[in-house]
């Protein structure tokens, strides 16, 4: 391959069956992912053993036995949870309406995005975006009971509000900037309408490889994520290519945030058409995910 780019072989099929008519696009599930930051000079250790200037970005690389995407780097994320819009879920920063607007949902919804976004962060990088009061964040979430609760919202026995109610915690949706919604294409079997948010990595924490889907965690700049990628090193989807070479021009994790007020959220939606003897596969607004298909049976 020439890059890294994620391309399963039963696209051509399926997108042959979309274009005949012979396959009914699944509906996309709400989710959120996390791209979780961390300035260069924020913690010891090697960051990617990069020189690169910026942030860095945290990243999970999923297990190559997961049907989805196995073996791609990703951020952390997933599904929104029912109860994600429990109205007893303790909420600090923008309210609710302010949320409800940019994402461009109802309130109910957008506090399940957001939620989620917490939520996910805690379950596979255990970072956790909440605090006992609106201006202050946990800075020690390591131990035994922080992991039954982990594990407990994992196998979904505990819900979200109530792991906030039983810590005395608040979730800070002010930590978080909303940077890009990318929806599922119309031609894979499982769909999910996901937002990607943008969130520093709070003082006193530290990441982990939390998710049972990942067989590694790194921090790795940007520059260095997608150079990778570029060279066929590192296997990404098109949303995580997309919003990596998007961090490219911020200095550190807080103009990030701040850029995030003012990003772009219309939704990415992969489109599949017929020219000629080639289905074209394409990401409007991103054209280096462009891929020429043949109609006739084969591979790509």
């Amino acid at each position: 391959m020439a890059n890294g780019q994620w391309y399963p072989p039963e696209w051509p099929d399926r997108i042959r069956a979309l274009a005949n008519g012979t396959l009914r696009p699944a509906l996309p599930k709400r989710a959120a992912t996390v791209m979780l930051l961390r300035d260069a000079d924020m913690a010891a250790g090697t960051v990617a053993d990069t020189a690169a200037s910026g942030p860095a970005v945290h990243m999970l690389r999923r297990r190559a036995s997961m049907a989805f995407a196995g073996g791609a780097y990703a951020y952390p994320g997933g599904g929104v949870d029912p109860r994600d819009d429990d109205h007893l879920v303790g909420w600090a920063g923008p309210a609710l309406s302010a949320w409800a607007e940019r994402l461009g949902v109802a309130e109910t919804e957008a506090q399940a995005v957001v939620c989620a976004a917490v939520r996910e962060t805690f379950e596979e990088a255990g970072v956790l975006l909440a605090g006992p009061t609106a201006d202050s964040v946990v800075s020690d979430i390591t131990g035994a009971d922080w992991e039954a609760d982990r594990e407990a919202l994992v196998a979904r026995e505990l819900s979200f509000a109530e792991f906030l109610d039983r810590r005395g915690l608040v979730l800070r949706s002010d930590l978080l900037g909303v940077w890009a919604r990318w929806i599922t294409p119309e031609f894979e079997p499982k769909r999910y309408d996901t937002w990607f948010f943008v969130a520093a990595l709070p003082e006193g924490q530290r990441t982990r490889n939390a998710s049972t889907e990942a067989d590694r965690t790194v921090w790795i700049s940007p520059q260095d994520a997608t150079a990778g990628y570029d060279k066929g090193e590192l296997l990404m989807m098109p949303p995580t290519v997309a919003t990596l070479r998007q961090l490219l021009p911020y200095a550190t994790a807080a103009e990030a945030l701040t850029a995030s007020a003012d990003r772009d959220l219309t939704p990415v939606l992969a489109q599949a058409r017929l020219e000629g003897d080639e289905v074209v596969l394409s990401w409007p607004g991103h054209t280096e995910f462009t891929k020429h298909i043949p109609t006739a049976e084969g591979s790509p």
